[in-house]
């Protein structure tokens, strides 16, 4: 087995591993999952935890919803899904996401100064003329 595969397998992750790793590539939120499960969000985070596990009918159609099999969830092995992106890749999205950010308050900062210029201006205009 490749690194990619043992991301997920029995030596590296838990049920609970696998389970919140699969929902949150299936884009969802323990409340989403929950509500389709019928299930409380503190039952979704027992079992993400680790200290509870779903009965075999909420086990099959959680495999379901987050597209993966139920060996993978209970084993890791089988049909899951992929590692998380190397680090390398997510550094790269975060110092896009830093720049951006930058950006953002340069032209906060801006758009507040221009405020200031323009608030102090209203003032002079409604002050009583001496």
């Amino acid at each position: 087995m490749n690194d990619e595969t043992d991301w997920y397998g029995p030596d590296a992750a838990t049920f609970g591993d696998r389970l919140a790793g699969a929902r949150e590539a299936a884009g969802m939120t323990q409340s989403q999952i929950a509500r389709r499960l019928g299930v409380k969000k503190a039952t979704i985070a027992a079992w993400e935890n680790d200290l509870s596990e779903p009965r075999a009918n909420r086990l099959s159609m959680m495999a379901g919803m987050v597209n993966v099999s139920i060996v993978w969830l209970l084993t890791g092995e089988g049909e899951g899904m992929d590692a998380p992106l190397d680090a390398e890749d997510t550094n790269l999205d975060l110092a896009g996401a830093v720049a951006e950010l930058r950006a953002i308050r340069g032209e906060m900062r801006a758009s507040s100064e221009r405020a200031a210029r323009l608030e102090k201006k209203l003032r002079l205009m409604l002050e009583p003329a001496k």
